[in-house]
Order: structure tokens, then C-alpha cells, then sequence
């Protein structure tokens, strides 16, 4: 019996670890959009299609310090993951501990399979913010923090795992991503019944780099599950080198002691 449980728990963690991640989403290159025909007001999503080329280009050979929060409040579980992470010029994905803090279980359960999700999230290129994937509505324009953004509705074209319901902000100078949230339109796992997220992006020289994620999570099991990663002093990683294919292949090595490597992780 206690195998069986300790079996579920893994299933239902391995589905928070993913979509987690799924917030993170490339955008592919892809048609010109002809939505724009019907709504003029939607030719800021050609922009925005070149400038997330840009954004994904800008963020090759980087190192960002990355602080990872995660709880699970009906159990009174916390824990906290201080990492720095690389992204190196063929867009490998590495993290290094720093430190960290709180419960075991949630670092094992939460916040390790969080890392190892991120592979995965990345190399399904279905997933993606794409026309292919989404229909397009105008929802109006809004001004904060010296920026004026485009608000555009996002609504799957099919109901599959990975997608969401929601919006996405767009910066009206530069095409940039300012915000993308909703609500995902498929759970990965009978354990999970409703999952929330917000990603905040930073304008710095142009370009959009992450902020923020923050991901709620309303299980079946243990009640309300919450994540939220803050990612800072992103700077170029001038001694950024390739990882071999052997440490690839280890991307699902958990979280170690301070100073060491944490995981090895494609991005597409």
C-alpha cells in the first residue's frame, strides 16, 4: 500500500513538473497572420511572431541567477531553490545550485521534477504560441509602466495538453512579449483539475527577458499547489561552453548539494 501511494505521488508530481513549464513555450516561425484581415488591430501579431525570433536568439550564451519558491499550503511544505542557470550558445539548458532550503519533499517532489519537466516542455514543439495553434481575438490596449501594450486573446484551436486559455500582452514598440497568462485548457493528469499561470517578461535594450512565472495548481489530492520563480541579473556567459551528449542524457539528475550540478537540459 505504501508503495502504491508513493507511486501516485511521483505520477501526479512528474504532471505539476511539466505544466509548470508549459508557461514557457517557444514561439515558432510560421505563416504571415490572416487574422489580420479581419481585424487590422491584429497586424501586431506579425511583429510579434519576428520579435520572439529575436528574444530567443538574444537569450543564447546567457547566465541568469534563477530563485525558485515552491509550496503546498494544506500541508504547511515549503522550500526554496537558489540556482544559477545557463543557456549556452546552441541552447542547452544547465542549472547549478547555489542553495537551498525547506522541505525535502518539496525539493525531490516539486521543485527537482519542475527541472527535469523543462526539457520536455521545451522539445514539444506543439505546444507553442503559434497560429497553427491558437485563434487570435483584439482585446484592447493598456498602458503601464511607461509601456503601451496590445492585449490579445488567446484561444486553443483544439483541446490538447499544454494549451491554454488566456492573453498575452504585447509591447506596441517592439512586437516584445510583456505578459502571457491563462488558464490551461487540458489537465496532464486525472490528479490535477485546474492550473493557473502568469509569466512576466522584462524589457532590457529591446528585448524581453523572463521575470517571472508564477503557477497555481488546484489538485485532487492534496489541495492547492503554488510555484513561483524569479529570475535576475541576466548577463552574457562569456565562458559559455557546449555540454557533451553523455550529460545530456542525465538532464533527470535531482537537485545536489550547493555548487553542484543540478540538471542538463535541451532547449530547442
Amino acid at each position: 500500500m505504501r508503495r502504491f501511494r508513493r507511486m501516485i505521488q511521483l505520477h501526479y508530481w512528474s504532471a505539476v513538473g511539466v505544466v509548470c513549464l508549459m508557461a514557457s513555450t517557444v514561439i515558432m516561425a510560421e505563416p504571415r497572420n490572416s487574422d489580420a484581415k479581419q481585424d487590422p488591430r491584429l497586424a501586431i501579431l506579425d511583429r510579434y511572431m519576428d520579435a520572439t525570433q529575436i528574444q530567443q536568439a538574444a537569450l543564447r550564451g546567457v547566465q541568469m541567477e534563477v530563485d525558485i519558491d515552491a509550496e503546498l499550503p494544506r500541508l504547511k511544505k515549503a522550500g526554496r531553490l537558489r540556482a544559477l542557470r545557463r543557456i549556452s550558445l546552441l541552447g542547452k539548458i544547465t542549472y547549478k545550485a547555489l542553495g537551498f532550503s525547506g522541505d525535502s519533499t518539496v525539493k525531490q517532489e516539486v521543485i527537482t521534477r519542475y527541472l527535469a519537466a523543462e526539457s520536455e516542455a521545451r522539445e514539444n514543439g506543439t505546444i507553442a504560441i503559434t497560429l497553427a495553434n491558437y485563434k487570435f481575438r483584439y482585446a484592447g490596449r493598456i498602458e503601464q509602466n511607461h509601456l503601451t501594450m496590445q492585449v490579445i486573446e488567446v484561444t486553443p484551436r483544439k483541446k490538447a495538453v499544454g494549451l491554454f486559455k488566456g492573453e498575452i500582452w504585447i509591447d506596441t514598440e517592439t512586437g516584445m512579449p510583456v505578459r502571457e497568462s491563462g488558464e490551461f485548457v487540458k489537465s496532464p493528469s486525472v490528479f490535477l483539475k485546474k492550473i493557473e499561470f502568469v509569466r512576466d517578461y522584462e524589457l532590457q535594450d529591446g528585448v524581453a527577458l523572463p521575470s517571472r512565472i508564477k503557477t497555481t495548481v488546484e489538485t485532487r489530492v492534496v489541495g492547492k499547489a503554488q510555484l513561483l520563480i524569479h529570475f535576475a541579473n541576466i548577463v552574457r556567459d562569456e565562458g559559455s561552453d557546449e555540454v557533451n551528449d553523455d550529460d545530456a542524457s542525465n538532464a533527470s539528475n535531482a537537485v545536489g548539494t550547493s555548487g553542484t550540478p543540478v540538471a542538463v537540459l535541451k532547449a530547442k
